[in-house]
């Protein structure tokens, strides 16, 4: 048996191409190590858009994912031929970007002859804390916050998830990004609304929390993105110049107000599956989790209720390679998925978590 398995991660479901290599201990309880990684961002090419552009993001993705593979194995010192598995993303995401991934990864294991392995994007987000200063244990609640899904589960271990709660409409990242957009914030736009929320008060605006009494844990943020849409129309009729050029502070407290809305509803949903879970230990992932309002109040209201919190480190918020090849490691590890010799493949663009349950 080996030692040490060392994974190659390839991500590439949407805009960003990443590529890590990880180090796993298969007969230890040694914690995984990130040997390196690497990121490309096609934001800026994107933003004259105003969203991704599929052709375009599959295009990049040609262009980026070979040097970055080259990037990563000189960064770690290791050789291709020492790499033991070639993990991918299969889905869920663009499925032209998808393919390139898929393809790239089944190419490179055909000609080392090693075994290749499709992972669950949003099982990367999920277990991408186990990369962590402070990795978690099982069991826990997670709060997967991505720019398109918003779910809550109770984990139990790899492959054993049970969900508790997800979105009906828009995700979480989705209303930061709209809600952005209808502030004259460039695409993507939430990052960029959280840092202007920085100077506002999130109290300056009266907007809806969705299903804060709903009973379930389900979420909706559709309507809070047309509250916004309501209020930059009541303020444009004060206003003699287009929303970007309006006065910083009265964009700031709009920001500010938006993202209070959008926090309070994910953390009183939170606190309320860990009640009903009985657990006390959370888990925090995907990019919306990098929010620094959402980490302060999580981390307050569970300290005071004994629960520990964990998050991935903030460079693996977003889409990356090492969630991937983490991911794969962790599925070799608990034994409930193989990586195999045949290079045929498919991309699964929509693809629903809980189907991996075991």
């Amino acid at each position: 048996m080996l030692k040490n398995l060392l994974v190659l991660g390839i991500e590439s479901s949407c805009d960003e191409t990443g590529v890590a290599l990880v180090q796993v201990p298969v007969d230890s309880c040694e914690k995984p190590k990130l040997l390196a990684d690497a990121l490309y961002s096609q934001i800026e090419m994107h933003q004259a858009y105003g969203g991704v552009v599929p052709e375009l993001a599959s295009r990049d993705h040609i262009r980026r994912v070979l040097p970055l593979a080259r990037k990563v194995l000189a960064d770690s010192g290791r050789a291709l031929s020492e790499v033991d598995v070639v993990a991918f993303t299969r889905g869920p995401g663009l499925a032209g970007a998808l393919l390139v991934g898929a393809g790239v990864a089944c190419a490179l294991g055909a000609a080392l002859s090693k075994p290749v392995l499709g992972v669950h994007h949003l099982e990367g987000h999920l277990l991408s804390p186990f990369l962590s200063a402070d990795p978690p244990q099982f069991p826990f609640v997670a709060l997967l916050v991505s720019g398109g899904h918003t779910q809550l589960m109770r984990v139990e271990g790899v492959g054993r998830y049970e969900i508790l709660g997800e979105t009906i409409d828009d995700a979480a990242g989705e209303a930061f990004d709209k809600s952005a957009k209808l502030l004259g914030i460039d695409y993507p736009g939430g990052a960029a609304l959280s840092k202007l929320a920085e100077q506002g008060d999130g109290a300056a605006f009266k907007l809806p929390r969705p299903l804060l009494h709903s009973g379930n844990l389900d979420f909706s943020f559709a309507g809070l993105k047309t509250a916004v849409l309501t209020q930059v129309k009541k303020v444009a009729l004060t206003q003699t110049v287009p929303v970007e050029d309006w006065p910083a502070q009265l964009r700031a407290d709009l920001a500010a107000s938006t993202q209070a809305a959008i926090v309070e509803v994910l953390v009183k949903k939170s606190l309320t599956a860990l009640k009903l879970t009985g657990l006390k230990r959370m888990v925090v992932a995907g990019g919306v989790g990098a929010n620094q309002l959402l980490r302060q109040q999580l981390n307050t209201l569970c300290a005071q209720q004994g629960v520990r919190v964990h998050y991935p480190e903030l460079h693996l918020c977003t889409d990356n390679g090492a969630m991937i090849a983490m991911a794969a490691a962790m599925r070799l590890q608990a034994g409930v998925q193989q990586a195999n010799l045949d290079y045929s493949f498919e991309v699964k663009p929509r693809w629903p978590l809980d189907t991996l349950m075991v």
